[in-house]
């Protein structure tokens, strides 16, 4: 008898597993999913991508895999399931890599520790743990005492929570290269996908074996460092304190500071020369594009000053530039994940951009002859564009042109989503805020703290920073800001970024764009928009960026909107000394020694609309959705007997519309650009847009039905069940048909039960799934107009 999958691995593939000394309770896992799914964005609609999973992984400890294993029936051949294998282990950095139909394994070993890469083997020769940690060990270089730190545990709580697989290998990686000796190291990882709780794992693990002792983890932002002792690094307790006050207590193990708090622009203030050189034998430098890449940083004079520590650098956006670089300091990543991976993967949010052009902003505006502003100044004569727009000249009613779209984006989607604002300085952002606040005097009479202005220089702002990013608290919702706000902030419920800022740096723009790609199910947050008016998601075009978006979409004139790193100062100064809550702060932020004229009887107009996707293969596409639709659904379905063939083969239609819909075909989106398209089936849509046939109506195909009086060769129960599907079918469309749930609502309880509809009236279940499928293949008679 031939074997399924599942009995292959349940009475072939396991025990032999088991049999070599696998402890299948702690070492092996079956069916580990280990990707969530792309998600796919359409519309306001949003679906998951296929995950990926492997049949087996085996585990040297938790969290730290050896092997993979394929698993095939036994009609296969051994080695069938190895291409797809060693796909899997080269995202998972797995070396050892096992194929099996349950007749035997094909290995293929990519230690170098054999002669020949891929060997057959039989179900007795499956190798044990001890062997493959061996070759492991000798693949990387270990020595024993190397080994005994790369196989230190992770720290688990109990709670089921454990690393995504990028996290344990920029864990795993980590791990190794300190075991071996290197001591500057760099992990680039996508804002979003939890670079604090991998260096938390990195410390746990150092600290458990006692190769690092003591451990510094700096950062620039004080939000950064409360987040961090609150959350991911709890677990340290009474083993850890944070650096304030400019006091040092050198009785603890872990310590966590702002840079700021233990340099100074003065000698004395550098007070971490109170801690010997050697003090510290690890330091983790958090976002370290920020300042530590520079040799003039105040950063450097710490990492200089502990240079015999061990030294992480983390970073979603790695900066290089004549005068600073990252890679230069610490050397190339030992590992990267990219936004691109992470969308891919499903972990981080995709996004979509809309792109609003003002005519003042592609054409320039050039003040007659002899103009004043609203103060009476004379205005310079010469042509003003993006870079001098809200820097040197405001044109008032740009401003309120911004608010008015922004505006209408949320009226039409949700006037509740979380959204920041970013504005070119201090005083923008307060302009910005008058002006959301006077398009939306409703929305500011139910709470006046709808929209904000989250600056450095605002205390009351500021304070509602904790408000803003938390999930449970409706306000604020719309933040105003200008660089406070670029990082740091973990806005995971933020759906609309605006963008009116004109922002010419790589590094600043992925951490812009990082605000928003966190993904947070729990509150309907799987995607989120950019709404940009200045251009700065030109940067998609750099080569640097590797993470389109979904779509960018550019509305038409009076359309529908909808389808260097300064930093503000935070409550320390630079000198680390706490900023009294009622201090007025000089406008650093704003263009010094500059005339700014502030105009206000210019009119501003929308000028210009562009649409663009990502395939299926993320890469992005600009054409009309239904060219690339077509073009999808024919690549597929070559010609439409191809597709009619497929579609009367299938017992369920609706597999193939989830086919076409995990290839980037976006159905229910494409009804919309069909005139009437709501009222078609699905059948005639694909039909219509891919190869041009004239489409039919649910209502019209439902009709065709009872007029050639199919139903009279059933009973009068029968009849009565399918002529109220087919009511069904015309109404909602091809998915009332195939769920039987359907059964359960009405007219159906009146005829009887889901039970006995099937069994006593039908004679079963299969004699009914035969007469749905007899149904449908009415219905989509191809001698009828398709």
């Amino acid at each position: 008898m031939k074997m399924s999958e599942a009995d292959v691995k349940t009475k072939l593939i396991t025990p032999a597993i088991k049999k070599s000394g696998w402890d299948i309770n702690s070492q092996m896992r079956e069916e580990v999913t280990f990707t969530a799914g792309r998600i796919i964005v359409r519309g306001k609609m949003t679906a998951r991508g296929k995950t990926k999973r492997a049949d087996y992984i085996l585990y040297y400890k938790p969290n730290i895999p050896l092997a993979i294993v394929e698993a095939k029936d036994d009609s296969h051949t051994v080695g069938s399931g190895m291409q797809q294998a060693l796909e899997y282990s080269e995202m998972l950095d797995i070396p050892f890599i096992f194929s099996s139909n349950g007749k035997g394994f094909l290995f293929h070993d990519k230690s170098g520790t054999t002669e020949k890469l891929e060997t057959e083997l039989t179900l007795d020769e499956f190798p044990s743990p001890d062997v493959l940690w061996q070759k492991f060990k000798a693949m990387k270089g270990l020595s024993e005492t190397a080994a005994e730190i790369v196989s230190q545990d992770y720290y688990d709580d109990g709670s089921g929570r454990a690393p995504r697989y990028y996290q344990s290998i920029a864990i795993n990686r980590t791990i190794e290269a300190i075991a071996k000796g290197q001591n500057k190291i760099l992990l680039v990882m996508a804002t979003g996908t939890g670079k604090t709780y991998t260096a938390f794992q990195i410390i746990w693990r150092l600290w458990k074996a006692k190769q690092k002792k003591r451990i510094l983890f700096l950062a620039d932002r004080n939000i950064l460092v409360d987040q961090t002792k609150q959350q991911d690094f709890a677990p340290f307790g009474d083993k850890m304190t944070k650096i304030h006050n400019r006091t040092v207590d050198k009785s603890y193990e872990i310590y966590l500071s702002l840079y700021q708090a233990v340099t100074g622009t003065e000698e004395e203030q550098n007070i971490y020369k109170q801690f010997s050189p050697d003090f510290f034998d690890l330091i983790v430098i958090d976002e370290c594009h920020r300042g530590s890449a520079s040799e003039a940083s105040a950063w450097r004079r710490i990492l200089d000053y502990f240079s015999s520590a061990t030294h992480i650098g983390l970073t979603a956006t790695p900066k290089e530039t004549n005068d600073v670089s990252n890679i230069a300091y610490f050397g190339e990543p030992v590992y990267s994940y990219s936004l691109k991976q992470g969308i891919s993967d499903g972990f981080l949010a995709p996004y979509k951009v809309i792109r609003i052009d003002f005519d003042k902003d592609l054409e320039g505006y050039r003040p007659e002859k002899g103009k004043t502003d609203k103060f009476g100044n004379l205005i310079e004569d010469r042509i003003y564009n993006t870079k001098d727009f809200d820097r040197t000249l405001v044109l008032e009613k740009r401003t309120e042109r911004v608010a008015q779209k922004v505006t209408e984006f949320l009226t039409e989607t949700n006037p509740y989503d979380k959204t920041i604002i970013f504005c070119e300085d201090i005083d923008h952002a307060e302009r910005m805020r008058q002006a959301i606040a006077n398009a939306n005097p409703e929305r500011m009479a139910e709470n006046h703290r709808y929209v904000m202005r989250i600056t450095g220089d605002n205390p009351e702002g500021k304070a509602e920073l904790d408000n803003f990013i938390n999930p449970e608290s409706r306000y604020p919702v719309i933040a105003t800001t200008s660089k406070l706000m670029t990082t740091g902030v973990d806005a995971k419920t933020c759906k609309l970024i605006v963008l009116d800022q004109r922002i010419q740096s790589m590094t600043e723009f992925k951490q812009i764009i990082g605000r928003g790609t966190r993904v947070n199910e729990e509150h309907g947050k799987k995607f989120f928009t950019i709404m940009d008016f200045k251009k700065a998601t030109e940067l998609f075009a750099d080569p640097d960026f590797d993470g389109q978006p979904v779509q960018v979409y550019t509305p038409e004139p009076d359309g529908n909107v909808v389808p260097d790193d300064g930093e503000t100062p935070d409550n320390v100064d630079d000198s680390g000394q706490e900023i009294p809550p009622d201090v007025t702060w000089d406008n650093h932020e704003d263009s010094e020694g500059q005339q700014k004229y502030y105009i206000n009887d210019v009119e501003v107009d929308v000028l210009s609309k562009r649409v663009q996707y990502l395939d299926a293969d993320g890469n992005l596409i600009t054409e009309s959705l239904k060219d690339y639709s077509r073009k999808s659904i024919t690549k597929e379905f070559e010609t439409l007997d191809a597709f009619l063939r497929r579609w009367n083969e299938a017992d369920k239609k609706t597999a193939i519309i989830k086919e076409l819909e995990e290839q980037g075909v976006p159905v229910n989106v494409l009804r919309e650009t069909v005139p009437n398209g709501e009222s078609y089936s699905t059948f005639d849509l694909i039909c219509h847009v891919a190869y041009g046939q004239p489409p039919l109506t649910r209502k019209e195909r439902a009709e065709n039905v009872k007029k050639r009086n199919y139903f009279a060769k059933y009973e009068d129960k029968a009849r009565a069940v399918l002529e109220a599907l087919l009511d069904k079918y015309a109404d909602e469309g091809l998915t009332t048909l195939e769920d039987n749930k359907i059964l359960m609502m009405a007219p159906f309880p009146q005829i009887g039960t889901p039970t006995e509809i099937i069994k006593s009236i039908f004679g079963g279940k299969a004699q009914y799934g035969k007469a749905i499928n007899d149904l449908e293949t009415e219905l989509f008679k191809q001698d009828q107009p398709a």
